[in-house]
């Protein structure tokens, strides 16, 4: 006999069906990116769990860097939307809308317009795009993050975001809300800023 209150199975987390989906969201997501013309992995032809130098050709080629928390961050934010607008969905069914919204922005980061955006408005002026390795590891630091803001009080996902994104931007002087900016509003202050470091 159930308990009076109990979360249903099918709401507390990924069943298997939902986790098949998942893969088929990401190696869909691989195939579209390869078809674009992105590389598997880092044209220089090593693969490093991380590289840390954001003004470099090798930026967004290798499995972590600097805008890994920008993703983890994503994941945070996705469950907390997800929550508030499908709220008598199962868990697992809010993660795979939170998995296809990380795939397309992953498709749309690497069209030769967001591209050159980036170029042209941020201090991203190295920036060609990222692999197909460096693009699966932000679908799976978003999914990190999607995971922990479901086991964490909300004051802990909201103190996790404040700290990478302030830890990020004092050693980088870019993160997920100065990128965003940048993108959508591009400022001569924060431009000038973020190139003296």
């Amino acid at each position: 006999m159930a308990k009076v209150g109990a979360i249903p199975p099918s709401r507390r987390g990924l069943s298997a069906g939902h986790a098949l989906a998942a893969l088929c969201i990401a190696a869909a997501t691989a195939a579209i990116l390869l078809a674009m013309g992105r590389t598997p992995i880092c044209p220089c032809g090593t693969v490093k769990l991380w590289h840390g130098v954001v003004q470099s050709s090798e930026n967004s080629q290798h499995i972590a860097d600097w805008y890994a928390p920008s993703h983890l961050i994503h994941g945070l934010i996705f469950y907390g939307l997800a929550h508030l607008l499908l709220p008598n969905r199962p868990l697992g069914l809010r993660f795979l809308a939170a998995l296809l919204v990380e795939a397309a922005w992953e498709i749309a980061e690497n069209t030769p317009a967001v591209i050159e955006r980036y170029r042209a408005a941020t201090i991203a002026l190295d920036y060609f795009g990222d692999s197909v390795l460096n693009s699966m590891a932000d679908l799976s630091f978003m999914a990190l993050g999607f995971w922990l803001a479901s086991r964490l009080p909300v004051a802990w996902s909201v103190a996790i975001t404040l700290v990478l994104e302030i830890v990020v931007g004092a050693l980088i002087r870019d993160n997920l809300t100065l990128n965003v900016l940048m993108l959508v509003w591009p400022l001569d202050a924060v431009r000038a800023w973020q190139a003296g470091g």
